[in-house]
């Protein structure tokens, strides 16, 4: 998928994704059609040809195409046939099959999509997932608010169930909005082909992340490099829309914990394309990042592997552990959340750019970072650095929920400053400590009790709504 530039502070945000994260679009609804659904290519030939010719277009074919008045059939396989080519230029790999491709109007594209259904311990659970990262408060539902996200912001997506492309258009006649879009999900078609992408594990967060980091980052490598080739070498398609970045997300955090795979994951790639070339990226995929911790430091890919992190659940007074119907989700899900080390810094990160108050504990600057001309985001903050594993279960009580967040640390030191620092988060959001190792939040979107306990290089953190449920969550609460 590909998703709308952000401006960030005078930087350009590119990104885009294989399949919407958590709560998106799912195979079953990614291919039907709708209204303004219009034109769509022909799936049914198969090509094979030397790298860089597709059904006779090669990268630099030039094309009569307005995009302006849409496109008919015969135009969109021309569009689509060259911008193979030129991906396989690019990539130095022939792609073969056909894909299709659709484009869809945004309104067709929210209304398709906005209206998913999923069971009620899911939206308990994620809302508990959100809450404790401190970047959806009680009062919003998140995956109503990750779906309004995306409904407003997703350029294109490819579905590896369907083996096809949705680009979604703003314009009036749904059309093509340049070739960016187009080169980053043929990447993607590409990668399928040679990888069977559907065969990587992604049931967690982190997992999501780290996978995607290496999908994500290969396919904005290679849009990039196609994309330079433009005005130079080759004839592009214009945009249509002009690129508007708009007024930036609603909500940072969430913004970046999704932004990850696109930032640094084309880091990763870049890194390693650059050392090794494309021989180099392709043995990424025979093992690939297992955390998001490995994709920020890939020296962590060889020597450090996350920790699988264990919780006894032991609650009383009739709290009990939220569970998933992994059927009613379309998939294996477990009804755990490792939230990894980008999503510890979305959490650090959301206190720099959100109005609550002044108290950031990361601020803006702590995480867009310019170095050589280039902007990037970090997510690589001395609070969250030495992060080794983590594992969160939800509870719930008469319509009330808690949960368990267990964390795991390289050593006491990494333990010590995240915990030193997830107080000031406390603070921040209008906590006091009320006893040792016992913070309340009396109002605001993030009102609970908090208890935190650390053992050498493991931190545990038990949420309730009030102080007396912290025990009955998880009695003694020693960690």
């Amino acid at each position: 998928m590909r998703v709308r530039p952000v401006l960030v502070l005078c930087m350009v945000v590119l990104a885009g994704c294989t399949a919407m994260p958590f709560g998106g679009p799912n195979s079953s609804t990614d291919s039907n059609g709708g209204p303004g659904s219009n034109v769509s290519t022909d799936a049914s030939a198969t090509t094979s040809g030397p790298i860089g010719r597709h059904n006779g277009y090669t990268a630099d074919t030039s094309l009569a195409i307005n995009p302006e008045d849409g496109y008919n059939e015969s135009e969109l396989n021309a569009a689509v046939s060259r911008a193979i080519a030129r991906v396989e230029t690019v990539r130095g790999v022939d792609l073969t099959d056909d894909v299709p491709v659709r484009i869809q109007s945004r309104e067709s594209f929210q209304d398709t999509h906005q209206n998913a259904t999923t069971t009620e311990s899911f939206r308990r659970f994620d809302n508990a997932k959100f809450e404790a990262l401190f970047l959806i408060g009680e009062d919003d539902d998140s995956l109503e608010v990750q779906r309004e996200s995306r409904g407003s912001s997703v350029l294109g997506y490819y579905s590896y169930e369907n083996q096809s492309i949705v680009i979604v258009s703003d314009s009036s006649t749904p059309t093509l909005d340049g070739e960016a879009t187009l080169a980053h999900e043929l990447t993607h078609a590409l990668q399928d082909k040679r990888f069977n992408l559907s065969s990587y594990q992604k049931r967690t967060r982190d997992e999501y992340n780290a996978v995607n980091g290496l999908i994500e980052g290969e396919a904005n490598v290679v849009q990039r490099q196609y994309m330079d080739r433009c005005g130079t070498e080759w004839d592009c398609l214009p945009s249509a829309s002009g690129g508007d970045a708009g007024d930036g997300p609603t909500n940072w955090g969430v913004h970046l914990l999704n932004y990850f795979p696109y930032g640094e994951g084309q880091a990763l790639v870049a890194d390693v394309y650059e050392r090794e070339g494309w021989d180099g990226v392709d043995r990424l995929y025979e093992n690939p990042p297992q955390s998001a911790e490995q994709v920020i430091n890939p020296s962590a890919l060889e020597t450090d592997p996350p920790t699988a992190v264990t919780i006894e659940d032991r609650p009383t007074a009739g709290w009990q552990r939220v569970t998933l119907d992994p059927d009613a989700r379309g998939g294996d899900r477990p009804d755990y959340a490792v939230m990894g080390q980008s999503a510890l810094t979305a959490m650090f990160a959301q206190t720099g750019f959100d109005s609550y108050n002044n108290s950031a504990v990361a601020t803006r600057n702590d995480i867009i970072t310019r170095a050589n001309g280039q902007t990037r985001l970090n997510y690589n903050l001395p609070m969250t650095n030495g992060w080794d594993g983590d594992r969160l279960h939800v509870y719930e009580k008469n319509g009330q929920t808690g949960y368990v967040w267990k964390l795991v640390w390289d050593d006491q030191k990494n333990a010590t400053q995240f915990v030193e620092s997830y107080e000031r988060l406390l603070s921040h959001w209008g906590g006091s400590s009320v006893a040792p190792n016992t913070w309340v939040i009396d109002d605001g979107p993030f009102a609970d009790a908090v208890s935190i306990r650390t053992d050498g290089s493991t931190v545990v953190i038990v949420n309730g709504p009030s102080q007396a449920d912290l025990t009955e969550i998880r009695p003694e609460v020693d960690g």
